[in-house]
C-alpha cells in the first residue's frame, strides 16, 4: 500500500439487467476465479427463483435483504496496556454493504440446497424477512459491540 496517496475509489459499472451498482458489486463478490459470466448466471437464476417463490420483483427482495443484513456496529481489537480490548466502532457505509454481501454469500454457500442459485435465493428470501444465518450474524455482531460498550472511550 502506498504511503504517499490514498487509493482512488473506482466507480463500479451497473449490471446489464437491473442497471444497479449494488447488484454489480454483489456479482463481483459472488465470482470465483474470475468467472463473471457464471456468477451472473447464478445471480439472475436466483432472482428468477425469488420472483417465482415470493411473487415480488427479485431486485426489491435482494435490496431488502442487503439492507437488513447491514451492521451498524462492530468490534475492533485494540491493545491497551498489554491487554487486547474489543472496542465497539461504527461501521463505515461502504463497509456495511460489503459485510452484508459477504455474509449473505458465505451463508448461502454453506446451505444444503442442490444448486448455488437455489441456495442464494433461499438465503436472500430469509434475509429479506429478517431471518436466517445472515441476520443472526448481524445480531451477534451488534450484541458483541453492545457487551463491550464499556470500552467505547478507547475508540480512535
Amino acid at each position: 500500500m502506498s504511503r504517499r496517496n490514498s487509493a482512488v475509489k473506482r466507480p463500479v459499472p451497473p449490471d446489464p439487467r437491473y442497471d444497479s451498482q449494488t447488484v454489480s458489486k454483489f456479482v463481483n463478490n459472488l465470482m470465483i476465479q474470475g468467472k463473471k459470466s457464471t456468477a451472473e448466471g447464478i445471480f439472475y437464476t436466483a432472482m428468477d427463483l425469488i420472483e417465482e417463490r415470493t411473487g415480488q420483483p427479485g431486485v426489491t427482495v435482494f435490496k431488502q435483504a442487503v439492507n437488513n443484513a447491514k451492521p451498524a456496529l462492530e468490534v475492533k481489537s485494540r491493545r491497551v496496556g498489554g491487554a487486547s480490548l474489543q472496542v465497539p466502532v461504527e461501521v463505515r457505509p461502504d463497509r456495511r454493504g460489503a459485510l452484508a454481501m459477504r455474509w449473505i454469500i458465505g451463508y448461502a454457500r454453506d446451505r444444503s440446497e442442490k444448486t448455488m442459485a437455489e441456495r442464494l435465493a433461499a438465503e436472500l428470501i430469509l434475509a429479506a424477512k429478517g431471518e436466517g444465518n445472515t441476520i443472526k450474524k448481524k445480531e451477534d455482531t451488534h450484541r458483541m459491540a453492545e457487551a463491550n460498550r464499556a470500552f467505547a472511550h478507547y475508540r480512535w
